[in-house]
């Protein structure tokens, strides 16, 4: 029986997700039109593109660092 109900719920919690995620495409053109409205413009930066620009910028400072430490062992040397 606890089978059936952790299906269950399983399916719910996926229904409401499909449901969420539906709504918001829905709604989505709406809420692009207000926020124009009302001069709220929405950040369009995705996950995705935060996230690469912070490996970038990790990588970056790692090659900063990297330079320093060449520049510091030969001057050592």
């Amino acid at each position: 029986m606890n089978k059936h109900f952790r299906d269950a719920w399983y399916y719910a919690r996926r229904a409401g997700e499909h449901l969420a995620r539906g709504a918001r495409e829905e709604l989505e053109p709406v809420e692009r039109r207000v926020r124009a409205a009302t001069g709220r413009e929405r950040d369009e930066t995705t996950r995705t593109e935060k996230w690469r620009d912070g490996l970038e910028a990790t990588e970056a400072k790692a090659e900063r660092r990297v330079r320093g430490a060449v520049r510091r062992a030969r001057k050592r040397v």
